[in-house]
Parts: structure tokens; C-alpha cells; sequence
């Protein structure tokens, strides 16, 4: 003990303890704020796109309100992707180790080609990590307390009130705010696949069939003929003839009586389209009845129509549509947010809310239709989701 405190009052016979001290304090402080720029450095914009693997990252930031907004706050990479912590601010750089490697070495995202390919694997690990720092990142600025309800809409005001009452991760809700959501149709495109194989293998004597895509309709039984109308997605027909490769079907749906009337709905009153017809089809019509909608007073009438298509792409059964389009609708609504159960809406009213959401999809006009279709048969006026 005694030659360790001889030790620590003189530790040096050249140079003083006090000496030795300014020393010691001068290279933590030059260490000190060595670390600070390094980390103030790596967290800028500029070393954070100096790679040109970066460069789509950035492109898209550059296009969202994060980078250029009417209050003229700028939302950096690190103010996302990096929480403020010390702690956790040192151990997403040492995470972040990993992208040199692979920027280096496996060159993995080295093309726009290989970017698209990963973009999926990339996006879902910096979710994981939002989510399980219960997006910190994000809270560093938007806080629940902070927001002021009366500025917002009337229905992002209910929605962060509910958030804010369950203290949801923004993540669940605002994922491509900042960059370009990943391609996550692979599952449901198979699923179609699938389902026009077994429209393949659809028996001949089947009576009831229902579409999985468009379908031409004809006056007659040769398809060389003029189009006379469309049978859309996930509707329901009546076989009664076959013709070679031709099949003669009935269609049952209701038409607004004022106008053209060629758009046929499922229901009375709600634009669920069935079928658009015209041309002989439309002219050989059966009129049912008529039913005015209490709603809006518009007289509708049944109607039933005949019209020739060929086969294929029919089932015998809707399920299978429906769990083509329920896959759907978890693969695209809720890449970015949490989305709604289909009883949620109207038959009408998924209309205008799937219509305020396209931008930010990635379908074709058959899967839009078949999701929307799907979403109204299932809506808060058609029986919900248990109904079908």
C-alpha cells in the first residue's frame, strides 16, 4: 500500500503530478471531442450519401416532406435512423459497420437493380429496429402531448388520438413517409397463380361460376365480334350454354334507371360494379323490378341480362377470390400503415378511401378492382367480413 501511494504522489521523477494531470485531462478532452465531430461527421447528409449507393435513397428523401415542408424543418438521416442517446447513438454505428462490409465487399446493392431486390429485406430491418425502440427517432420531434388536434383533419385527429391512447409506434402507420415503399406483392401474385390454375381444372358441368379477372363480353357465340360489355372481377354468373370454347351466361345485377344504365351493380345502391354492358346485350335486358333507394331517392332496377365469353379464369367458388384479395389488401394497406378492417367502410365509401391511397400502391387495374371489390362485399353495409 505504501509503494502504491508513493506510486500516486509522485508518479513521474521528470514531470509533476499536476503536469501529468493537464496532461491526462488535455488527451481526454482532445479524445472527447475527437469522438463528438467523428460522430457529427458520420451523421451528416453528406457522408451519409457520399456512397453512390445511396444515391436512390436520397433522390427519394429529396421528394418527401421530411426534406422540404411548409414549416422549413429538415429531417436528416441520422434524426431517423439513429436515436440521440449516447448509449444507442454508439451502437447503431457499430451496426452500421455491416453496410462498409457489404458496400466494400459483397457489392450487394452496388446496381439500382440490386437495390430494388433488397429494397424489401433492407425496409423490414429498419422497422424492426423502430419498433423495437418504440420509434424513438421519430418521437425526438412528433410527440403525442405536443399536437394540436384543432390544426389537424377531422380524421387524423381521431387516428393520433387512438394512437396516442394506445402509444402506438409511428412505424405502424408511417412506413414510406421518407423513401419509396418495397415491391411486397410477391406473396398475393403467386396466390393468383394459383388461382388461375385451378380455374383450369373447373368442371364442365359447372352451373354458377365466378370471375377472377375481366372478362369480354358478346352478343353471340363468336369472339371475332364487337365487345359488348365487361364482366369484372370476383362477380357471379349462370352458366347455360356451352359452345366450343364459348360459354352463354346469365348475369343478375341492378342498373340506376336514370342515365344509360350500363354499369351493373350487385346491389341495389351501392356501386359494387358487376358488369358494364351494352350494344345487343344491353338492348335484350330483363327488367325484374325496381326499388327506390331511401337513401338517395334513385330509382334502381333489377335487371338479368344474356350475353357469350369464353372460358377460363372462372372458379365455382368466391372464397378463393377472397383470400387472394384479403392477402392483397394485408400485402399493400398495411406496408404503411395499420389497416382497417373492410367492416370499417361502406360498400361506397371504400371507394373514395382506396381512391386516396393509390399513390401509394403498387397494383394493376385487376387487382385494384379485385381489392376493391373484395373490400366492399365485406364492408360495414354488406355484412362485414363474417357475412361472406
Amino acid at each position: 500500500m505504501k509503494k502504491l501511494w508513493r506510486i500516486l504522489r509522485s508518479p513521474s521523477s521528470k514531470y509533476s503530478l499536476l503536469a501529468l494531470l493537464l496532461a491526462g485531462a488535455g488527451i481526454t478532452l482532445a479524445g472527447v471531442i475527437a469522438l463528438h465531430k467523428g460522430f457529427e461527421y458520420t451523421s451528416s447528409i453528406e457522408f451519409c450519401t457520399s456512397c453512390h449507393t445511396m444515391q436512390q435513397n436520397y433522390a427519394e428523401y429529396k421528394e418527401s416532406i421530411h426534406f422540404k415542408n411548409a414549416s422549413g424543418v429538415r429531417a436528416t438521416c441520422a434524426d431517423c435512423h439513429q436515436a440521440k442517446d449516447f448509449p444507442r447513438k454508439v451502437l447503431r454505428k457499430l451496426e452500421a459497420s455491416k453496410d462498409l462490409y457489404h458496400h466494400f465487399v459483397t457489392k450487394k446493392i452496388d446496381t439500382p437493380e440490386q437495390f430494388e431486390e433488397h429494397r424489401l429485406e433492407m425496409a423490414q430491418k429498419v422497422w424492426a429496429r423502430m419498433s423495437r425502440q418504440k420509434s424513438t427517432t421519430c418521437k425526438s420531434c412528433h410527440s403525442y402531448e405536443a399536437m394540436d388536434h384543432s390544426k389537424q383533419s377531422a380524421k387524423a385527429a381521431f387516428e393520433m388520438n387512438k394512437a396516442a391512447a394506445a402509444d402506438m409506434n409511428c412505424i405502424e402507420c408511417h412506413k414510406g413517409i421518407a423513401h419509396e415503399l418495397p415491391n411486397m406483392a410477391g406473396g398475393f401474385k403467386k396466390a393468383f397463380q394459383d388461382l388461375e390454375t385451378q380455374s383450369a381444372n373447373v368442371s364442365p358441368d359447372a352451373k354458377t361460376l365466378f370471375s377472377i379477372s375481366e372478362k369480354d363480353l358478346y352478343a353471340t357465340d363468336d369472339a371475332s365480334k364487337e365487345v359488348q360489355g365487361t364482366l369484372l372481377p370476383a362477380s357471379q354468373v349462370t352458366v347455360l350454354e356451352h359452345k366450343g370454347d364459348m360459354i352463354k351466361v346469365q348475369i343478375d345485377g341492378w342498373l340506376e334507371k336514370q342515365g344509360k344504365g350500363r354499369v351493373m351493380t350487385e346491389y341495389m345502391g351501392k356501386r359494387v360494379f358487376k358488369a358494364t354492358i351494352r350494344g345487343e346485350v344491353k338492348e335484350h335486358q330483363q327488367i325484374l323490378g325496381e326499388e327506390t333507394d331511401p337513401t338517395t331517392h334513385m330509382v334502381w332496377q333489377h335487371v338479368r341480362v344474356t350475353a357469350w365469353m369464353k372460358q377460363g379464369n372462372m372458379l365455382t367458388s368466391i372464397q378463393p377470390v377472397w383470400n387472394y384479395a384479403a392477402d392483397m389488401y394485408r400485402s399493400t394497406c398495411n406496408a404503411c400503415h395499420a389497416a382497417p378492417d373492410p367492416a370499417h367502410f361502406t360498400a361506397n365509401g371504400w371507394i373514395s378511401g382506396l381512391s386516396a391511397m393509390s399513390a401509394y400502391y403498387r397494383l394493376d387495374k385487376t387487382e385494384e378492382r379485385t381489392l376493391l371489390k373484395y373490400l366492399q362485399n365485406h364492408g360495414k353495409d354488406t355484412g362485414g367480413a363474417g357475412h361472406h
